[in-house]
Parts: C-alpha cells; structure tokens; sequence
C-alpha cells in the first residue's frame, strides 16, 4: 500500500514537473521562435518595454549572438546588411516609442529594396494602450505604410504563430521588412507552450504566382526574332538566388545584360556580356542603347525613375518583357509586351529551353564602340587623373587591384556610392550592399558591421562619404565593442558633394549649404580604438589603402580627394535616358 501510494505521489510530481517545462513566458518564446528559424544574430537596443525580453535574452546568451548598437537606426541598417550578404533574414529588437520610431527609416529603406527583416519591438502593458501612457506610440498605423506585414501581439499564445508568420512573410516572394509589436504584458505572461511550427503557408498570401507558360513561350519567340535584344537586371536575380541560372540564359542567347545599382554583383563585372550599370550615373552605352534596342527583357527590377529617366521616351521602340515575383511591378512604370510573373530561379531556365543559341556579335561591338567613347572621354580621366588631387575613381581603382574583385563593399549615399558602383570590380553575388531606392545617408557604417556579421570570412570595405559618415559614425562603439572586422574608406571632398553637384549644374553653382566642416576622424577613431589614419598624397595611396586591408581588425582610413570634382555620365532629370550627358 505504501509503494502505491508513494508511486502515486512521484506520477504527479512527473506530471507536474512536465508541466512546468512547457510553461514558457512571452519572452522565453519569442527567442524559442528566433532558435527555431536558426537566427544566430540580433541587433537591438534594450529599454523598458522589451526589458522582459532582454531579461530572457540573459539565458540565451550561449546560443544568440546579441549586438548592443548605438542606436536603433542602426540596429536596423546592421541588420539589413546582414541579410544582403548572408541571403538570411535580419532580426532587430527595440523598446517602445522612440526605440520604435528610431527604425522607420530602416524599414522604409528595407521595404524599397526588399531586405528581409523581422523587427521586435517592445510595447506598453495592453491596458495602457491608447492613454498616452510613457514611450507608447503607435507604431502598427506608423509603420503599415512601410512595411510587407505587421502585428500587435497582447497575448502570449499568439507569440508562436505570430513569429511563424512574420518569418515566412520576410523571407518569401517578394523579401520584405515585417514588424511585431508586443505588449509588455504578453511578454511576462506564462502560457502552455506547445512548440514552434514554422509556417510555409497562409490562405490570403501568394508569394509566388502562378508560371503561365503562354507567356514564357511568346517571350522565347520575341527573343529569338530579334536583332538587337537587350536585357536589364536587377536585385530579384540575387534574392531569387538565380545568379547561375542567369549566367546560362544570357550565354546561351548571348545577349548583353546591363544591371541596376541593387543588381550589380549578380553576375561578374568582367563577364563579356556585361555591359555596365544602368541608371543616371550608368554607363554612356546601356543607357542609350535602350532607346535603340528592339527587345527589352528586364529580370527582377522594377524600371525605377532613376534607371527610365523620362517615360515617355524610354524604349518606345522596343518590346518589353517584364520578369518579375511582384505582379505589382508589372506595367506599374512601363506597360509590358509580355509579363511573366513567378520566381526567376524558376522561370529563367524555360525561357532558356526556348531560346536559340545566338551571339549578336555585332550588335554587342556597338556597345563596346560607345564604351570606347566613354573611356576617352570620362574614365580615363577619372581612373587616371591629370590633376594634382586624388578623384575617387583611383581610389576604387587601387582597391581594385588589391582585393581582385574578392571583397563586399558597402557605400553610403552621395557622389562616392555612383563612382564606387560605376568602377567596382565583383566576382561572387552579394557583394554590394547600398541604399539604392530610399537613398539613405547614414547606411553604410551599420550596414558594413552587419554585412561582416553575414559573411565574417570575408573582407568588407564600407567607403563612406564625409557627410553620411557623420550621420552615424557612433557605431563605431559597436565595433569597439563587438570587434566587426570592418574596414572604413572615407572619401573626403569637404562638400555634400551630390547636392553641390546639382547646384553647381542646375542652380548656377549657387552653393547653399552643402559645404560641410568635419572632425578629424583619425582622432575619433582612435578615441574609439580603431587604427586609422589619413592620406591626401597620391603616393600613399596604395600603402595606405594595403595598410588597411591587412589590418587584422577594423581599420579607418581617410583619403583627401578633389573637392569639385562631378560624378558622370550624367541623365538629367527630367531627360531621356538616351540624352546622357558624358560631361
């Protein structure tokens, strides 16, 4: 009798106990989702609302990396970074308020170039919602506009699914940032944890349209009657992950392939077929062959102002077919031919069944005539200056020549980010991280700690201007603290050097407030321990610029370049992309 009645009482404590290891708090089970979906780095910033998370986070220490940032701001651009180098989804944590409102211009840069993010955001309790309580805002209505999906969790049952979803929702179709917002009391509720379900599908979301093979056929036919077939490519090769089918489509139909500024990378700069870089700062030959072209096939981008330059005579000529994920995107700017809808990585390799096997040997050399025009009139002078002062342009050259093409850079926004893309050598995918659609000064020192965070094997360059540079310049502290092996390229022309472009072009070279007095960023760098040093002789380039490659750690180093010096080609705005300016 005493032995049952002692096997009763260890059954219950059994039970009891099995209960109490699956009662798990909110907070507990947002970082049981983030292991689940095999996030191994987030970037945050702690405060009030999402204490009960960091709290938890104390716990977890052994299996998530955490990145104490200087500023929400940055935590997103990190995480941004992240993802564009790791091709994985970027996680953000922040408190409520300011901590919140702190990552809108993250989330609006990431929602514009399809950067996959989850940010966590902290709340105040659920009854205080809607009293003006302190460091509430609200963020769901603030933030709908600029984000793929987003979530106010007041329940800690619904942390699981909620987590499940936003994850799938970041990473699928069309990449996108997804923010959840969730009350403090959800985060200390403890509730029956039934496990983590990742999720693959939700009844109102389609990822991925429907292939409509009519249409890959009525575009293989257009390809293959053409004469002067030209193709424009975009970031979706790389966030499909279609970088090789890519390289066999164009082989194989032997096509010229001219890329955006969020596509570059996708296909090596040196490939034969690679004709430069579209847009208002592209390329003299992409850019006019557009308007000469009788098929215009365009992968994965999304014709934005700054590659079309005037609609209504952009590729008037030309029949377009539009590949794209977003259905959104197609006939939204310019009204396609032919629309295929889907994945590239998928639709590419039909269409390249369907093609014949061509080289266009002589529309190509007229691609390579204009370059020549090009070359004479605007690189070599850029890449091998005349003048006493260093351009950028030699600068990006001698980084060439000691990284051949290896390297991921990150550029900020300004004169420097058009050169660094124009001239940039890349031999693997996803290596160029920039803002391209919100043009976001203040991206590139974040976004380069991040993007080493994704790729710490490899070298990562963030070439800055003076004026981004001070924007954020605080996360050097995160460096300092973390140790992010990030190697800072400052190109300082003591201007905001774009705006005073356009002044000086449009506005008579009345120069309002784009002169611009900086520290001395070798003793700021320094007072945040970081080598660095500051050059303004052409003779010190290149040891300078070896100094910093072989630094085993961050590096900053400063390089004094002209202060008026213009960034061309040039589409005006408001011009045709076929009236490019060479000066």
């Amino acid at each position: 009798m005493n032995t049952v009645e002692t096997n009763k009482e260890s059954n219950t404590e059994i039970v009891e106990e099995t209960a109490i290891k699956t009662q798990l708090s909110g907070s507990q089970a947002v970082l049981e989702a983030l292991l689940a979906e095999n996030v191994d780095t987030v970037f945050g910033y702690p405060g009030g609302a999402i204490m009960p998370i960091y709290d938890a986070l104390y716990d977890y220490n052994d299996k998530l990396k955490h990145i104490l940032v200087r500023h929400e701001q940055g935590g997103i651009h990190a995480a941004q970074g992240y993802a564009r180098t790791s091709g994985r989804v970027g996680v953000v944590f922040a408190t409520s308020g300011p901590g919140a409102t702190n990552l809108v211009t993250g989330l609006a840069d990431a929602m514009i170039d399809s950067n996959p993010i989850v940010c966590i955001t902290g709340q105040v309790f659920a009854h205080l919602l809607g009293t003006d309580a302190f460091q509430e805002t609200d963020v769901i209505n603030i933030t709908t506009p600029i984000t793929k999906w987003n979530y106010q969790i007041t329940d800690a049952t619904e942390i699981p699914e909620m987590l499940a979803k936003a994850f799938y929702i970041a990473r699928s179709g069309r990449p996108g940032p997804v923010l959840i917002d969730i009350t403090k009391n959800a985060q200390v509720q403890l509730f029956d944890y039934l496990g983590y379900k990742p999720c693959h599908h939700i009844r109102s979301y389609r990822p991925k349209p429907v292939i409509r093979t009519e249409y890959i056929k009525q575009a293989a036919e257009l390809i293959n009657q053409a004469k002067k077939p030209f193709i424009l490519f975009g970031q979706g090769v790389i966030l499909g992950k279609a970088e090789k089918e890519f390289k066999a489509f164009i082989e194989k139909s032997g096509i010229p392939a001219a890329w955006t500024v969020m596509g570059l990378s996708a296909l090596n700069t040196d490939h034969p077929l690679n004709v430069g870089m579209l847009g208002m700062h592209g390329n003299y030959a992409p850019n006019v062959m557009t308007n000469d072209c009788d098929v215009l096939i365009a992968i994965g981008m999304r014709f934005d102002d700054r590659v079309t330059g005037r609609l209504d005579k952009y590729a008037k000529q030309a029949k377009v077919i539009h590949m794209d994920v977003d259905p959104a995107e197609i006939d939204k700017n310019v009204k396609a031919d032919v629309p295929i809808w889907g994945d590239c990585k998928e639709t590419l390799p039909l269409l390249t069944q369907l093609v014949e096997e061509k080289t266009h040997t002589e529309w190509l050399n007229k691609f390579r005539e204009l370059e020549k025009e090009e070359i004479k009139e605007v690189i070599n002078e850029e890449l091998n200056p005349s003048t006493d002062t260093m351009t950028m342009g030699e600068v990006i050259k001698a980084l060439n020549e000691l990284t051949n093409g290896d390297a991921v850079i990150v550029t900020d926004v300004g004169q420097h980010q058009m050169v660094t893309c124009r001239y940039a050598k890349f031999n693997q995918s996803k290596s160029n991280v920039t803002s391209g659609g919100l043009g976001t000064m203040g991206f590139g020192l974040p976004a380069a700690i991040g993007a080493w965070y994704g790729a710490p094997e490899r070298t990562v360059v963030a070439i800055i201007g003076d004026g981004g540079f001070q924007m954020t310049l605080q996360e050097m502290g995160t460096i300092m603290q973390f140790g992010a092996k990030v190697k800072i390229l400052i190109l300082n022309n003591e201007f905001l050097g774009m705006v005073r472009q356009w002044q000086q072009l449009f506005n008579d070279k009345r120069y309002s407030f784009v002169n611009i007095t900086s520290p001395d960023f070798v003793a700021v760098a320094k007072g945040y321990y970081i080598e660095s040093q500051r050059i303004d002789e052409r003779s010190n380039l290149k040891s300078a610029l070896k100094t910093m490659l072989d630094h085993d750690g961050s590096y900053l180093l400063e390089v004094m370049v002209g202060k008026e010096n213009n960034v061309f080609p040039m589409v005006a705005q408001g011009s045709s992309v076929s009236e490019i300016r060479l000066k």
